[in-house]
């Protein structure tokens, strides 16, 4: 059933959806290990919003982040050297280039899947986006402070496709991803400098 909040319309889903994907942001921000669970919950339930809206690469990823939030969560917790809590570090040139590269090779297979084997009408946006999506889920699980710069650019770009659907709501949540994507990255980088456990939490 439809909800109506000011202007526009969405659902319990959706509205359910947005609150838990800002909490995850919050305690992603935070080095909360619990945000990983808080990912799992919100990646489920976004997978029915984006299955009803045709966004199937955004659906699918959803399922993706599942698998990898269930990997970060452990990497959070035990994935340094000595398998104690992850701190924060940069990407070297190379891992800079390296993300680069994943991210267009899976852009390029995404768009030509989704063109090929679906009905999608944004294709190439969701293709780009969701391959985008995946390179920065994956260098959060490292905590890599790149991270964050790949959220910002993606978030920017998934505001205007969720207007383009009409998820309004959806829409609003990414723009606010921008400015706790922003926070994130200043907070990150100087935890990096102050050995990666200024902000941890229990």
């Amino acid at each position: 059933m439809p909800l109506h909040l000011a202007v526009f319309a969405t659902t319990p889903l959706e509205l359910l959806s947005f609150l838990l994907s800002v909490a995850t942001v919050w305690l992603n921000i935070r080095q909360s290990h619990w945000g990983w669970l808080f990912a799992i919950i919100s990646s489920a339930t976004y997978g029915l919003v984006f299955y009803g809206s045709r966004l199937y690469g955004d659906m699918g990823l959803q399922l993706v982040f599942i698998a990898v939030s269930i990997f970060g969560w452990y990497q959070w917790l035990h994935g340094d050297d000595s398998h104690a809590r992850l701190p924060v570090t940069s990407l070297d040139a190379r891992g800079r280039w390296s993300a680069a590269g994943a991210w267009l090779v899976g852009f390029a297979l995404l768009a030509w899947f989704l063109k090929s084997y679906t009905d999608t009408d944004v294709p190439n946006s969701d293709g780009f986006l969701t391959a985008g999506s995946l390179v920065g889920q994956l260098l959060l699980s490292r905590k890599k402070i790149e991270n964050w710069h790949v959220w910002i650019i993606v978030d920017v770009l998934y505001v205007a496709l969720y207007l383009h659907k009409h998820l309004m709501l959806t829409a609003i949540l990414y723009a606010i991803f921008v400015g706790m994507a922003v926070i994130g990255l200043r907070a990150w980088s100087g935890d990096s400098h102050a050995g990666g456990r200024r902000l941890a939490l229990e």
